[in-house]
């Protein structure tokens, strides 16, 4: 049996190494991976946002999302619990500089920093972001899932509450981070397979639809999913697989994160994590060379795989080269390794459980649960 802590491990492993190596080839069609690497199943040095820098990063540096995530884990960790927005935001304002951030994240997150830091409160962030089907926050809030282990109706909660700072609450952002988050809580149950995932990951598409009401986008999302699994069951050639959701989700080059819709991230992700039976070394190599957004993709199909199987199947050098290149990196907003960001993680939620455990025994003893 996997352990829980181990669940943990391989949740942060397989989204920071799956980033890392997917970020070399992060926007590039299947074909020029191919022509280039042929399969690419290594950590590159490559170069992002060269209009601000010529700052060619290490094999193994993460990137935008794995910024984001790792603000969410700080949150958690120091407040030893699940976190609300406004407890995020607390952290942005004091951990984060401008300076550093356009090395490694968008211009959106420094413009929702700038907005917090003139006072906008935190649940109204996202309302003001123009990008309401961007994957940021799915495949930046994996910390969600890990302190509601085996919760996911608490997951999917959470990802509403925090999501809040990055989307408007209607937005099919949240939705498809609420469903991915659920679908982490459930991978950290002790009997999970990859069956029992997916099947919770179905029973949250209607998550929070208003009661008597069929919006498209819901049986848009249902689709969607049910296409991606489809094609999973259907194949044994991951690359084969990856050939059929290229004719399927092509084109956004002419708008902004065109590549990066959430419904294509998520939709993609579940099917590597189906295909690869779990297996977090496969799905990061499998969305590696898929093409298009390929360190969301790799984040998403890797961390959720990881969840399942834990590290193990991860290959220990990658884990070691993505640290190395963690401590050395100067504009991060902090050098945890990955050990000590799932250890951190791990903690709080067994500080979150012993609380739950000693408000129980006290009731129990008072009489209150009699």
């Amino acid at each position: 049996m996997v352990t829980l802590r181990e669940k943990f491990r391989g949740c942060i492993a397989g989204s920071w190494v799956g980033s890392a190596m997917g970020a070399a080839v992060e926007g590039w069609p299947p074909e020029k991976i191919k022509q280039i690497h042929g399969f690419l199943d290594k950590l590159l040095p490559y170069r992002h946002y060269t209009d601000y820098t010529d700052w060619e990063r290490p094999p193994g540096t993460t990137e935008d999302g794995i910024e984001r995530q790792k603000l969410i884990a700080t949150a958690i960790i120091e407040k030893q619990d699940r976190i609300f927005a406004h407890d995020l935001v607390a952290v942005w304002l004091r951990d984060l500089s401008p300076e550093k951030m356009r090395y490694k994240q968008e211009p959106f997150d420094c413009t929702l920093l700038e907005m917090a830091r003139a006072g906008v409160p935190a649940v109204e962030l996202g309302r003001l972001c123009p990008f309401p089907n961007l994957i940021s926050m799915a495949r930046a809030s994996h910390p969600l899932g890990l302190i509601n282990a085996v919760d996911p109706q608490g997951a999917a909660d959470d990802s509403f509450e925090v999501g809040k700072v990055y989307a408007a609450e209607t937005a099919f952002a949240l939705r498809w981070a609420a469903l991915y988050n659920a679908a982490i809580a459930e991978a950290c149950r002790p009997q999970a397979n990859v069956d029992s995932v997916l099947e919770v990951t179905r029973s949250f598409i209607n998550y929070r639809q208003q009661s008597g009401k069929i919006h498209a986008l819901y049986d848009t999302m249902e689709g969607e999913i049910t296409h991606a699994l489809e094609l999973a069951a259907k194949h044994s050639d991951p690359m084969v697989m990856r050939d059929e959701f290229y004719e399927y989700y092509s084109g956004g080059a002419y708008f902004s994160y065109g590549m990066s819709q959430a419904n294509e991230i998520v939709s993609k992700g579940l099917a590597i994590f189906a295909i690869s039976k779990g297996n977090p070394k496969e799905a990061i190599l499998t969305a590696v060379n898929f093409g298009r957004d390929t360190d969301c993709l790799a984040a998403i199909a890797g961390g959720l795989a990881g969840a399942l199987s834990g590290g193990q199947a991860i290959p220990q050098e990658w884990i070691e080269q993505v640290n190395e290149a963690t401590r050395q990196d100067p504009y991060t907003n902090n050098q945890r390794t990955i050990e000590e960001t799932a250890e951190g993680l791990f903690a709080a939620f067994m500080a979150r459980r012993e609380r739950l455990e000693g408000c129980l025994q006290e009731m129990g003893e008072e009489g209150y649960l009699v």
